[in-house]
């Protein structure tokens, strides 16, 4: 699964810089596919292709955000999920919404990361 931020968030930004596959994006900042990663093209679900460097809208206009799609949960680069570790106010946090498993989580990195 993903991690989200949740609405206890400070702005404090302490996250942000953790992340490993640049998923995590201050309040109302635009996010890309590419930033942070080895993407050059993504396809949707619905079939769209995108231009990974093709600026995203914000997931968030009021605090952080993880975009899930680039969320491993740290899997393959360290034993936690990094922003949860440094969080003060401990708002990072499992997202129900976004459930995988170890191995889908080690794809998503392979995939980020050719």
């Amino acid at each position: 699964m993903a991690i989200i931020i949740t609405d206890e968030c400070i702005n404090c930004g302490a996250c942000e810089p953790e992340c490993p596959n640049t998923a995590i994006y201050e309040g109302g900042q635009e996010w890309n596919w590419a930033g942070g990663t080895d993407l050059r093209e993504v396809e949707l679900e619905d079939g769209t292709v995108l231009d990974a460097s093709d600026m995203q809208e914000p997931v968030s206009d009021e605090f952080y955000y993880i975009v899930p799609g680039k969320c491993t949960e740290c899997t393959g680069f360290h034993e936690e999920p990094q922003c949860a570790a440094v969080c003060p106010v401990d708002c990072c946090v499992d997202d129900p919404d976004y459930r995988e498993t170890d191995e889908e989580l080690l794809a998503k990195k392979e995939w980020l990361h050719v």
